[in-house]
């Protein structure tokens, strides 16, 4: 398995929503010109525009700006840090984002987008199964009692 597919599997896409999960799958199918390379957010996480309103933003920070409805700049920014360490720490690896950061940025854009799109797809899939068997588990526990 390439590093980057590994890295969203197990470290980035356990992390993220339904709702960040579909935003991002929508900018994917639609080619939505939010979603940039290279940048983590436009305009970029500089102190002096912390506070402005995000007008786009990386893989990661789309699917806090549009499934979280963050909002501002820093805390676009801040989601990503967090996703980020978060992915390091369940992969074991310092920086292991950055294989999957990197194939994002450096992958022609067409290209990213039909690959990243069934893994989007594969993910929404089991997360709607889980919730599914979930909600019947708890329904057979309310019938029960």
């Amino acid at each position: 398995m390439e590093s980057w597919r590994k890295v969203w599997r197990d470290g980035l896409a356990p992390q993220l929503s339904i709702a960040a999960l579909t935003a991002l799958q929508r900018a994917l199918q639609g080619d939505d010109a939010r979603l940039i390379q290279g940048a983590t957010t436009s305009p970029p996480p500089l102190e002096c525009v912390r506070d402005w309103p995000v007008e786009a933003a990386c893989v990661l920070g789309y699917c806090g700006w549009q499934g979280e409805g963050l909002e501002t700049v820093s805390d676009v920014e801040d989601f990503f840090a967090r996703a980020c360490f978060e992915a390091d720490q369940r992969l074991g690896e310092p920086a292991a984002c950055r294989w999957f950061l990197n194939w994002f940025d450096d992958t022609p854009r067409a290209e990213a987008r039909t690959q990243l799109l069934p893994e989007v797809n594969r993910t929404l899939a089991q997360r709607i199964c889980e919730s599914d068997k979930a909600d019947n588990a708890a329904d057979d526990g309310n019938a029960a009692a």
